[in-house]
Parts: C-alpha cells; structure tokens; sequence
C-alpha cells in the first residue's frame, strides 16, 4: 500500500463545509473535500471526540490539529488502543524475513475477536509509522543492505609535533531494517581507505549483508552509469571475500542512500556538535572519541517506541547477516599487462619482471597482486602465482614457465650482448657495452639492446657499422637515434653536430682570459 502524506487543506475544508455549510452526510462531506467516505468520517468523529471548537482551529498548526483529531482513538476507542499498543512490536517484525502486515493481522485477527478488517489495519499502522516518524521512504528487511557514504562536513585533528590541524574525511555506514550506525574518521577517501573502514564497519556489525550500497565515489564505481554502473575491480573483490554485492546508488539520486544521508545530518547534531570544543591530537583519539557519542547514538530510543537501534539490531538483524570469514581481506590491485618477449610481465610498482608461461608471450592476462603475492590469470585461469619481490629490475621466474632448453635469466646476460656486438664491429661493442653502462642496472638495457643489436639484421652491415661510430662520436648511446641515422641515411655529420663536438659547455670552475690580465 502507498504511503501518502495527510493533505491538511483537505481536512480542514472537510470541517469548513461540516459547521459552516451545515453538510452532514459523510458521503457528500468526502466527495467535497477530496476524500474518501471513511476517512471522512474518522476525522469528522475525531474532531467532536476531542472537545475543541471549530472556531479556535483557525490559530491551530496543523500538527496540533492533527493530534487533536487522533486523540479520541487513543482515549475513547479500546479497540484502537489495544491495537495502538502493538504497533511498535509490529513494525519491528516486519524487518524479519517473509513477514508482512497481511500475516501481522492474521495473527491479531486470530486473537481479538472484535478486530479491525484489513484495511483499516493497514490504514491506522500506515497512520502510526507517519506520526512516530519511524519510516524512511523505503522498507528493509533483516540483513539486506548496508548504506554507506561519507559525511560532507569534514573533522580534524592537531599534530602534536607541529601545531598543523589536519582535516579527516568521516565514513557512515547504516544498516537498512535496525538503522544502526556506524562512524569513522579517515585519513583519505582513497581506494585503500575506503575498502579499510568498509570492512571496519562490518566486523563492527559482526556479519555481512547481502548487499552493501555506496555511492558513486571513485573508491567504489569506476565508471557510473544509470542501469550498468562499473563496480572498482577492488571494491567487488572485497564484496567476494565477505560473500557480499556491491549495487551503487544511481548518480545524483540521493533517495537511493536515504538512510546514510538522513544519519549524516544526525551525526552533526549527536556526534559532531558534542565534539565541537574537543582538540585531538591524533585521528585514534578523534576516533575514540567518535565511538563513544556513536554507541549514545544507537542507545538512544526512536521517538514514540521503547526501544533504540542497538536493541532492535539484536533482536532482529544481528542473526540475519551473514558470518565474516575467519581473514582480514587482504587489498588487492587488478591491472591488464602483456606478456614480453621474454615471458615475464613488468609490475610497473616494484619495478620488478615476473615470469608467466611462454606460450602466452604476446597476450593480455590479468595481473593481480598484494602485499605479498602477484598472481597471473589467462582466459579466467591462474597461470601463475609468484611471491612479490621489492628488488628493482630484476627477474623471478619459475623454470616451468621456460621454454624447452631456453633460461632466460642464465643466458641473457649483459656478456652476452658484448660477445654478439663484437662479432658485427668494435664500434657496435663499444655502443652496447655504453649502453649497459648507461643504466643504474644492465637489465634495464637489455630491451634497448636487444633493439638495437635487430637493426644489423635489417640494415646493410656497413651503414649500421657508421650508424653507431656515428652515436659514440657524439655521445647519443641511444637506440632511437642510431634508428633515425639508419632511416634518414644521415651517416655524415652536419656543420652543426660538428661544431657541437668542440663546443665548450659552461661550467662555474671555467674561467676566461679577463682572469688572467
């Protein structure tokens, strides 16, 4: 059934028409004023039942008004009040799994003989959760989902060791059917962070949800998109390890997180505004801090009930949400690299070659790594699990993934591009052997080498032989560059080149001939 709000126009031109026309008939009074023949009748009964004048209603708000009507059922009407008395209990059953307000009436049917029909049963609990402002536009059952976002006030703490106030972003979680809440300060909002204070908020919980619901923040949606928003790689591998989804609330639809958005503007009120005159001087102590008005918070009654958050997550959510898994999540990073020559792929963060099988050499595969391992996956499969290094251009390989009499590592060796330049020329030696030089580390020259030691395949020996003097003459121990001569046929130097070999750079230790007058 729709949740419509009491148009109170309506309700006071009902009475308008009532004691000013001298209308009686209920069917007419309702097609009138715009509504139907028994609600019609409920406010005209409620009215006279409270014992106020029809000419004092014009100085009344109309939450007054309201009150006033309702008044009568609470007081005068026993059936009302006895099913009054349950509502509370009947809306927290209703977060509970296959429960609904039909099976709730059965149930009170079964137990009162002089009971309301199901409509009205409806109509009075509808009325209820309205009054009792317990509704958040959308319904909830136990366990279900998760709403999580960022409050848009930030906080802050003061370095103790200098004075600098370093401002936090602030994380909110809440949970859909007990409205439990969960707050913490964040250094960032980035990737690493978010996915930290998710799971926090989780183990906070102590169980899973079937779905969490972000917003679309860069941490959690790589791309937005109003019917296939693209979950963060990370993000959705998070939601695995804990056996949940991840459904992103639609852009600029804030109605879709109301719950997180309704707890932030809570949180100013009940968390920030008792912090506000508090210095921290760390972001544990603003967090510590937090979590105590943050448990006042969830202690704290709902308006019109008797019980709070914390009591209806235990009675209610607590056992719907799913175990967590015995291990922390350990953060993931996805990334899309091809297989070289060399059947190593190159993790671009460490710096560092690991080998993959070689009949992939040329092929996309899947890159996943953490802090301590690097996992390779090809067409959906894993070929290839390494323990992740910290030394820089170096290679781990694993003999497997060798081809049949070939060692990369062993073979490829900066003597060895020294033994094959020297069987083409000296100069192209002495080239390669500068190049290898060049570098912190050989093994980041053994592409260049590589290139440049193919070039004597496609050129005239000669030429490549004068392509390289050419690059020593004028110190460019570059592959790109004896490319070009070879290309552009520039094997003899320009004036220009010429005269830059005996140009003398500047230089704060050389003096000129003034200095000596």
């Amino acid at each position: 059934m729709a949740k419509r709000r009491i148009d109170m126009r309506k309700v006071r031109e009902l009475l308008r028409l009532h004691y000013e026309q001298g209308i009686i008939s209920a069917r007419e009074l309702a097609k009138l004023a715009g509504m139907g023949k028994s609600t019609a009748s409920d406010y005209l009964a409620g009215f006279k039942s409270s014992g106020l004048e029809y000419r004092l209603i014009k100085d009344l708000s109309d939450s007054d008004l309201i009150a006033a009507i309702h008044s009568r059922k609470k007081t005068e009407n026993p059936r009302y009040q006895t099913l009054y008395e349950q509502f509370p209990i009947y809306y927290k059953e209703l977060q509970r799994t296959g429960v609904t307000l039909q099976l709730l009436w059965q149930e009170y049917k079964q137990k009162h003989t002089d009971c309301y029909g199901y409509s009205q049963f409806c109509h009075h609990y509808y009325n209820w959760r309205k009054e009792s402002k317990v509704s958040m536009h959308m319904e909830h059952k136990a366990g279900d989902k998760l709403f999580v976002d960022y409050a848009g006030k930030k906080m802050s703490y003061t370095d103790s060791s200098t004075g600098e106030i370093i401002e936090c972003e602030v994380f909110v979680g809440v949970l859909g059917s007990s409205q439990l809440a969960y707050i913490e300060a964040t250094p960032t909002q980035e990737k690493h962070n978010f996915i930290s204070v998710n799971e926090n908020t989780l183990h906070f919980f102590g169980g899973a949800p079937r779905a969490i619901v972000p917003d679309c923040l860069k941490s959690a949606v790589t791309k937005a998109d109003k019917y296939e928003p693209q979950v963060n790689s990370t993000y959705n591998d998070f939601a695995c390890h804990y056996n949940t989804a991840i459904l992103p609330a639609r852009a600029l639809k804030p109605q879709d997180k109301s719950l997180a958005e309704n707890f932030v503007k809570h949180a100013y009120n009940s968390i920030y505004a008792p912090l506000r005159n508090e210095t921290f001087f760390s972001i544990e102590e603003l967090n510590a801090a937090l979590w105590v008005q943050l448990d006042i918070y969830n202690r704290k009654k709902f308006q019109k009930c008797d019980y709070s958050r914390q009591e209806l997550f235990d009675d209610v959510e607590k056992d719907a949400l799913k175990p967590l898994t015995t291990s922390r999540y350990d953060l993931k990073t996805f990334c899309c690299l091809t297989v070289q020559y060399n059947h190593h792929i190159y993790l671009k963060d460490d710096k560092h070659y690991y080998s993959a099988p070689f009949q992939l050499t040329g092929k996309k595969v899947l890159v996943t790594y953490t802090s301590r391992n690097v996992e390779v996956y090809f067409n959906n499969r894993r070929v290839a699990l390494h323990t992740r290094k910290s030394t820089k251009y170096r290679y781990t390989t694993k003999d497997e993934h060798r081809p049949s009499g070939h060692k990369f590592v062993a073979e490829w060796t900066p003597q060895r591009f020294i033994n094959w330049a020297a069987k083409i020329g000296p100069e192209v030696q002495e080239l390669v052997t500068a190049l290898l030089d060049s570098r912190k580390h050989p093994e980041q020259a053994y592409k260049s080498c590589m290139g440049l030691l193919s070039l004597a395949k496609k050129h005239d020996t000669d030429d490549f032989i004068k392509a390289c003097k050419k690059a020593l003459i004028l110190n460019c121990i570059q592959y790109k560059f004896v490319k070009n001569v070879l290309q552009n046929k520039a094997f003899d130097m320009t004036g220009e080149e010429q005269m830059e070999l005996f140009r003398i750079s500047e230089h704060e230790n050389l003096r000129g001939k003034e200095h000596f007058n």
